[in-house]
């Protein structure tokens, strides 16, 4: 894939970039309007756009749509000569032959597949088994220097199936971690992706609602049909051989065998906790169906005028999912707020700052992802095979469902905390006298679900921005209840479509909001960072040259 040619890494004195300024100019707000952001929306949310599904006939449309959006608006293809940047995927249907069975000293206990487990493979093969596998206990299965903290300490798991809880000790102790707010430690794929790099043959976790923020019914249907993955020259065989969930109850089965008491669970969350061999051995057998394809992520930037190699990168993801069974004789996911008003929003920003008197010194690229629905996959593959080089990506400001509620008196910055650009947010937000705040639930680990956590997960200073719920005219109660009632009854159903009844007046101080930390990121000549304590903050000042 063609890439930015690399530059010098900028030299820091104290942490600061040397002649860093910076830039309290204020771009003209009124280039944010919300015009071109309507006409997107009631476009690509429109039934001739199929849903916007990767690998369908939506899919050609909208690519085609928003290239020649960036076209008409002067942008440079952001890929080289391209507007694409193709993304090779695989879909894989994993089934289970039979039960999970699991053998103990002098039992065995057969699970049923759905009811009692969940069982996928990523790899790129037709058949995979786990055959008599040693069960080991690593508590939550966290491996993280900057709490302390490693469930794997002195221990060999290759081979073997590790059995980890889900969420991180600060769930259950605010001391711990980050108290009540996930870090991504917390997070199933996280749990995977360590147990892979321990060597591990499967990884089981252990599934309890509240920990989870989410019933079982949810991991049942997320994990028990096809998948997406993106397509690795390995066939993704460094992944485990088998990822799968255990409900609480089948894992209290499971501590029975063992002759283990579930008092476990409590002692996983206390420091110095050391992983207990189980003596149960596990076996399962998954077939799949496989389908390989390309789908696109869509590209452009506004090239800089001093410090074009720097760049600040918008985001939003294009896909949504397609076609289902008709509900009251429409079977078309539209996804005119998921996420028809993110992408529409970038392309308005993107507007925007071409139609600036002057341009700013760095390079603004704007990036329309693929298949966020089926697992942040089209911004993951950007982040592993970037245009821009990540060093020189200061910061990715992300898009994903703009609210037509009206203007509020408040704006949330979901993952609050993380990264200094909270304070720009802090500026900008203050013009408008709105104040800010961090999510609802933390504990739900809500940053770790959109396509700014692959920035993050590099080492990119990423913010992600939500409409805030208290109303300028209604008040906190109905703002609250308008979000209740989007994702109650139209997120993720074929009635979120657009309305000529939306009220856009504060999606456009959302935009506004974005326009103006995009613009003062992109004027200045500092690097903004992650925050101590923050589990990305690492990386970056590796990636930077920084010491830490």
């Amino acid at each position: 894939m063609p890439t930015r040619p690399l530059f010098l890494k900028p030299v820091f004195v104290a942490g600061l970039l040397l002649g860093a300024f910076v830039s309290q100019a204020q771009p003209d707000q009124s280039l944010i309007d919300g015009k071109a952001f309507t006409r997107h929306v009631q476009a690509l949310s429109s039934d001739a756009f199929e849903g916007r599904k990767p690998f369908t006939a939506g899919e050609t449309k909208t690519i085609n749509y928003l290239k020649t959006a960036f076209e008409t608006l002067g942008l440079q293809p952001g890929n080289s000569t391209s507007y694409f940047q193709d993304v090779p995927m695989v879909d894989i249907t994993s089934v289970p032959a039979g039960p999970l069975v699991l053998q103990g000293k002098t039992e065995t206990v057969s699970l049923r597949p759905l009811d009692h487990f969940v069982a996928t493979t990523p790899r790129v093969q037709k058949q995979v088994s786990l055959a008599n596998s040693e069960l080991v206990f690593v508590g939550y299965g966290i491996v993280a220097p900057e709490f302390g903290w490693n469930d794997y300490a002195g221990l060999d798991v290759k081979g073997k199936t590790v059995v980890v809880l889900v969420n991180d000790p600060g769930s259950v102790d605010s001391t711990l971690f980050k108290g009540n707010t996930m870090t991504y430690y917390g997070r199933w794929i996280y749990k995977y992706e360590e147990a892979a790099r321990q060597g591990a043959a499967g990884v089981l976790i252990v599934h309890e609602s509240k920990a989870a923020s989410y019933g079982w019914s949810v991991v049942r249907n997320s994990f028990s049909g096809s998948k997406l993955y993106l397509k690795a020259s390995d066939n993704n065989q460094s992944r485990a051989l088998v990822e799968g969930w255990l409900t609480l109850d089948a894992a209290r089965k499971l501590f029975s065998l063992a002759g283990l008491s579930t008092e476990l669970f409590r002692q996983a969350g206390q420091k110095g906790f050391k992983a207990v061999p189980m003596g149960v051995r596990a076996s399962v057998t998954l077939n799949s169906t496989l389908k390989e394809s390309v789908s696109r992520n869509v590209l452009a930037v506004l090239p800089g005028t001093t410090r074009r190699d720097e760049c600040i990168i918008y985001s939003a993801h294009w896909d949504h999912l397609g076609k289902g069974v008709p509900v009251k004789g429409d079977s078309i996911f539209n996804g005119a707020v998921d996420n028809a008003t993110g992408t529409a929003a970038v392309l308005e920003i993107a507007e925007a700052f071409t139609r600036l008197k002057t341009k700013p010194a760095r390079s603004v690229v704007f990036l329309l992802v693929t298949a966020e629905e089926q697992g942040l996959l089209g911004s993951e593959y950007y982040a592993q095979h970037p245009v821009f080089p990540l060093n020189k990506t200061v910061a990715n400001l992300n898009i994903d469902a703009l609210q037509p509620i009206g203007r509020t008196k408040d704006i949330i910055i979901v993952g609050k905390g993380q990264s200094e650009l909270d304070d720009y947010v802090v500026a900008a937000a203050a013009r408008q006298n709105r104040t800010i705040r961090g999510e609802f639930n933390p504990s739900a680990g809500s940053y770790f679900r959109s396509d700014h956590f692959n920035f993050a997960k590099v080492g990119v200073p990423s913010l992600y921005l939500k409409a805030g719920v208290n109303s300028v005219t209604q008040g906190a109660a109905w703002g609250n209840a308008q979000f209740e009632e989007y994702n109650l009854t139209r997120y993720h159903t074929t009635a979120d479509n657009y309305s000529p009844d939306w009220d856009i007046s504060g999606a456009i101080e959302d935009m506004q909001i974005l326009f103006s930390v995009g613009y003062r990121l992109a004027t200045q000549t500092n690097f903004p960072n992650w925050k101590p304590g923050s589990e990305f903050k690492a990386v970056r000042d590796k990636m930077m040259g920084r010491k830490f």
